[in-house]
């Protein structure tokens, strides 16, 4: 069988008279190499067969099999420390990029924890007894809630379909310089807004960058770092979002004892602190190398990667190894896919797969109870706290949020994603079954206290498992030529949900509407992957269909077998077997 594969057998068995080799070839040569059965296969091969054969089945690979070979083995070689030491620039610039998301979190935190703030409603709500003056007694009503909410929302799904053919077309530095010029102008609209109606239109406005910024600094993270770094920095997008929500409540809370319209001016302000500071700084961000290879500015890829990585002369690192992974990579991936990148393509082989997995991870993380962290404030207001504790403890819920993030990077090292993941949901679901019996008691002091301990620990949980694995898994999971749009379609899919949740979640809380209180939780009780993986490993998993729960095991298999590019020399062998 190894003989088949020669350089010799492969052009007479699968060229024919144009020297093309067919993606069902191609499969078959995967299918040989890697058979899926449970009985042993008496085929041994080396790192170098294998790579020959591929190389031989297509014509474009012959040029990059070696180098690309090297720089797999070298990513799998490097450790945390050393990657921190070789992508210095990069782990600074997707830092940058994550700002974004802070300046996102804040934003979309204000307008619902204004909900819980007095001048707020007085300003732009009705009083729920007409003829009294007291301020406890305006609301927003929920149709007005979930408008403002769902505004956002909606402008957020333009943005991020948007966002596919802005980034394919015109790549991620255009596209987020753009976008953040954009932001800075429509600000303008929410912090000079005299009525209900006219923040209506700013969350819409405002919800069109806010789309593009929610994919464009992850898949941007997971294009510019390597394996070792990678599943940090995407995560790091979910302490991001924290981060810029407990920097909005802090600053409500500060300024909840001011009664004029500048306690709730002065935050929509502070935006501009933000994009401004961002922007300038993302004028100096290199284009991602992997966009660069994709549209054949393989020159300009390579300037990209050496601006991204140290000018140490001692470094384990070597662009033109690196850019040939790249590149045969994505010569393998259009084989596999026919060559498209529109979103149609998402829908179709391997890569169907692939977002039906994408969608249902964002999908989960918003009826998990996620929503109720993000009214937090106005839940301890109707649990039974006043204002200024309930912004107190919506502060320190969100503190232990960030804590919870930062130990999610050891507790995926530890158990993986895919377990994580699951066991995060599993222990929600517990909680809010908790917090809802407690909901049924009758409000006393303990009471109230219970439920927002509750939803503290509920916090925790989330964003030490479903939260920072769900932005990895997302980032991984596509295949290179389709991540953005594969990421894209993946959050319009969560925002579709939340506008659900968005509708029903004010309504349970709100005293004018259902008024559930901590009830609301059992709502959420009811509705509630691979690792260490180049994106090459990945593509094969993926078209060898393998299950989810395997990856890990495949992952084993691979190393021994020295499948296309991982660490077995060119004198180890074995035979091995597709578990299922």
């Amino acid at each position: 069988m190894v003989e088949l594969f020669s350089s010799t057998k492969l052009p007479s068995l699968f060229f024919g008279r144009d020297a093309s080799l067919s993606v069902h070839s191609l499969r078959y040569i995967l299918s040989t190499y890697i058979p899926v059965t449970n009985f042993p296969v008496n085929i041994t091969h080396s790192d170098d067969d294998i790579f020959a054969g591929i190389s031989a089945a297509i014509p474009t690979l012959r040029q990059f099999s070696v180098d690309a070979r090297a720089a797999t083995k070298a990513e799998h070689r490097m450790t945390f420390i050393n990657g921190v030491q070789l992508y210095p620039r990069a782990l600074g610039f997707s830092v940058l990029l994550s700002m974004t998301i802070v300046m996102e979190g804040f934003d979309l935190t204000l307008i619902n924890s204004f909900y819980a703030f007095p001048v707020f409603r007085r300003s732009y709500g009705a009083a729920v007894h007409p003829g009294t003056t007291q301020q406890t007694d305006y609301q927003i009503s929920p149709a007005w809630q979930s408008g403002l909410t769902n505004a956002a929302v909606a402008g957020e799904i333009l943005g991020l379909l948007f966002n596919g053919f802005l980034t394919d077309r015109f790549g991620y530095h255009k596209t987020m310089v753009g976008t953040l010029i954009w932001m800075s102008l429509f600000v303008f609209l929410a912090f000079f807004a005299v009525n209900i109606r006219m923040l209506l239109a700013a969350q819409i406005l405002c919800g069109l960058p806010w789309g593009i910024f929610q994919t464009l600094s992850t898949t941007y993270a997971a294009e510019v770092m390597p394996v070792a770094l990678r599943a940090y920095l995407t995560s790091n997008v979910n302490l991001c979002w924290l981060i810029g929500q407990i920097l909005g409540v802090s600053v409500i809370r500060g300024l909840v004892h001011n009664t004029s319209e500048w306690s709730y001016r002065i935050p929509f302000g502070l935006e501009w602190a933000f994009a401004v500071p961002i922007l300038i700084g993302v004028f100096f961000a290199p284009e991602s190398p992997w966009w660069l290879v994709r549209h054949g500015k393989i020159a300009e890829a390579k300037n990209s990667l050496l601006r991204l990585t140290t000018k140490r002369a001692d470094a384990d690192f070597n662009a033109d190894e690196t850019l040939a992974m790249m590149q045969h990579t994505n010569e393998v991936e259009k084989y596999l896919s026919g060559g498209g990148v529109s979103y149609l393509d998402c829908f179709k082989g391997t890569d169907l797969r692939r977002t039906e997995i994408c969608c249902m991870v964002w999908v989960t993380q918003a009826l998990c109870g996620s929503a109720m962290t993000g009214y937090a404030a106005y839940f301890y207001e109707q649990a039974g706290f006043n204002t200024a504790n309930s912004f107190t403890l919506a502060v320190g819920m969100y503190a232990g949020a960030i804590c919870a993030g930062i130990l999610s990077w050891v507790g995926m090292r530890r158990f993986g994603r895919r377990s994580l993941y699951l066991g995060g949901l599993v222990i929600s679901l517990i909680i809010l079954t908790a917090t809802g019996i407690v909901g049924t008691l009758p409000e006393t002091n303990t009471t109230s206290w219970t439920l927002g301990s509750l939803l503290i620990v509920l916090t925790f949980v989330y964003d030490f498992t479903v939260g920072p694995v769900c932005y990895v898994l997302v980032a991984e999971i596509p295949s290179t030529r389709l991540r953005v749009k594969t990421v894209v379609l993946a959050r319009v899919a969560y925002n579709i949900v939340s506008l659900v949740t968005n509708v029903i979640t004010p309504r349970m809380l709100n005293p004018a509407a259902w008024d559930w209180k901590g009830k609301s939780c059992f709502l959420f009780a009811g509705t509630t992957l691979p690792f260490g993986l180049t994106y090459m490993e990945l593509d094969i998993l993926f078209e060898k269909k393998a299950k989810a729960r395997k990856f890990k095991e495949f992952q084993a298999n691979l190393a021994q077998t020295g499948y296309f590019s991982l660490t077995v020399g060119r004198n180890d062998s074995t035979a091995w077997r597709m578990p299922r």
